[in-house]
């Protein structure tokens, strides 16, 4: 009998990581069907999940940063000029796909929903004052809180500092960093369970009948996020290859975006992004920062969501939106998704600074906020998936380009 048991589990196990991901989905929404009280206990996996892999990674990203910088000898590439002016075009696009599809699909809303909580911040120069306060955050603090911005500045400054040590040196920080891989490649080895309960608990928890009042909404976000996965970037690596960028494309939805959606965070898929960029033999000088630098500042998926809920209200406030009004939207959006930390819901308090483009007040915009968290299961998730993945197809895109 117990043979007869076991043997499923094996043949569970033989198989790859994505295939246990894709049958962890499938019991969680069975599971929360059929048995919606045992989901909800369930979900507890899923919140050990997340908090394994985000405890983990604020200091995963502080040791491969550290020791890529320490380990780093002039004249080696490392492709990160090229990276940056990715994430920089492709936040940019992303905004300017979510304002044209804004323009040709209009959304008008109910806005009577209550108040969010919650301070958004009052301005660009508000948003900018607190990345450079976070820069300089005491590193015990940073590592403490997750300030990843803090992080990479003091990984950066201190691999700077260790460049030239002795071997002894670099091979005891090579260790720690290498001890640490091995304890991420463990915890994504939990994926399946973890992903298991977050299904389970989320669909427990709110069902989908929240997201049917704000379905036009909803479809207007997740179309570009769509549109800008499989057009707007892929036209962006090809231009940087000049390859065809479908299977590379493919290869980090299917990689990243999977396990980013249920995460919902793109500092909790750090991990996931760097064994997927090991897997693409990818430069590790390269992905060792641009993967955690890309999960503070490119956020396509924000821009998009800034953006739509935006137009949404100022259409229907009855405000009329010029071209040059939404251009510059464009702009406060992409500076304000970078703006965004890599945690769930992040961009949403940055849409009443957008907001205020047009007039709109602040009691109003936070209304608007509200109607965000309600599509928030969906939204969000698309949003990280998106921002999570294209940190590693641009990175694969920098290091493939022709010289």
């Amino acid at each position: 009998m117990s043979t007869s048991l076991a043997s499923p589990f094996r043949a569970v196990a033989r198989l790859g990581l994505i295939p246990q991901i894709v049958i962890g989905i499938v019991l969680g929404v069975v599971v929360a069907t059929v048995w919606p009280d045992a989901a909800a206990s369930i979900s507890l996996l899923g919140e050990v999940f997340i908090s394994a892999l985000k405890a983990v990674a604020p200091v995963l990203v502080f040791l491969l940063v550290m020791a890529a910088i320490a380990n780093h000898r002039r004249g080696q590439p490392t492709h990160i000029r090229g990276v940056l002016l990715l994430y920089v075009v492709g936040t940019l696009c992303a905004a300017l796909v979510a304002v044209v599809a804004s323009f040709a699909l209009p959304t008008s809303l109910v806005i009577d929903a209550p108040q969010a909580s919650g301070q958004p911040p009052g301005g660009i120069a508000e948003i900018l004052r607190n990345l450079l306060l976070n820069v300089v955050d005491n590193p015990i603090h940073a590592l403490m809180n997750a300030n990843f911005v803090g992080i990479l500045a003091w990984a950066i400054g201190l691999g700077m500092m260790l460049r030239g040590s002795s071997e002894t040196t670099l091979g005891v920080l090579n260790a720690f960093s290498d001890a640490v891989s091995n304890i991420v490649r463990l915890v994504i080895r939990c994926a399946p369970l973890g992903i298991f309960g977050l299904v389970a608990g989320t669909l427990a928890d709110t069902g989908m009948n929240a997201l049917l009042d704000y379905a036009h909404l909803l479809a207007v976000i997740v179309g570009c996020m769509v549109f800008v996965a499989l057009v707007t970037n892929p036209l962006i690596v090809f231009l940087a290859t000049r390859r065809n960028p479908y299977p590379l494309v493919f290869a980090c939805l299917r990689g990243s975006a999977i396990t980013a959606f249920f995460t919902r965070s793109s500092a909790a898929n750090i991990p996931v992004n760097m064994e997927l960029c090991e897997r693409l033999d990818l430069d590790s000088d390269t992905y060792s920062i641009s993967i955690p630098l890309g999960a503070t500042i490119n956020m396509a998926g924000a821009a998009i969501t800034i953006s739509v809920i935006t137009l949404a209200a100022a259409h229907t406030l009855g405000i009329g939106v010029d071209f040059a009004s939404a251009l510059l939207l464009c702009i406060v959006a992409s500076l304000a998704a970078c703006g965004v930390s890599g945690v769930a819901g992040g961009s949403l308090l940055l849409i009443p600074m957008a907001a205020s483009l047009f007039g709109i007040s602040n009691d109003v915009a936070m209304q608007v906020v509200a109607i965000g968290f309600v599509i928030s299961v969906v939204q969000d998730a698309t949003e990280t998936a998106l921002n999570s993945s294209t940190d590693v197809l641009f990175t694969a895109a920098a290091c493939r380009a022709k010289r």
